[in-house]
């Protein structure tokens, strides 16, 4: 029997309470979620719906790591106080 389509208002709980996380709450949730998915005991239906929660929190986390490194580039100053430029967050060319 199918399972009825999660509810627009579950979702947008979901999207909000992912919002809310820090970068190391989003982290975790994701790292418990791979380990679930891992281990192969999770029923079908919950493992797209741990899929799709994956997702969305991989997301946040890319997207506050981006933030966090533009921040960083943004920041970058010579001997002298002044701004040099950017320089990439990895110190890659």
């Amino acid at each position: 029997m199918l399972q009825p389509m999660e509810e627009p208002n579950n979702a947008a709980n979901q999207a909000e309470d992912i919002a809310e996380m820090t970068f190391e709450q989003a982290l975790l949730a994701l790292e418990e979620i791979v380990q679930q998915l891992e281990r192969g005991d999770v029923p079908l239906d919950q493992s797209i719906s741990l899929y799709e929660r994956g997702e969305k929190l991989r997301a946040a986390c890319q997207d506050r790591l981006d933030t966090a490194q533009a921040r960083i580039e943004k920041i970058v100053a010579g001997a002298d106080g002044r701004p040099t430029g950017t320089k990439p967050l990895d110190g890659g060319s």
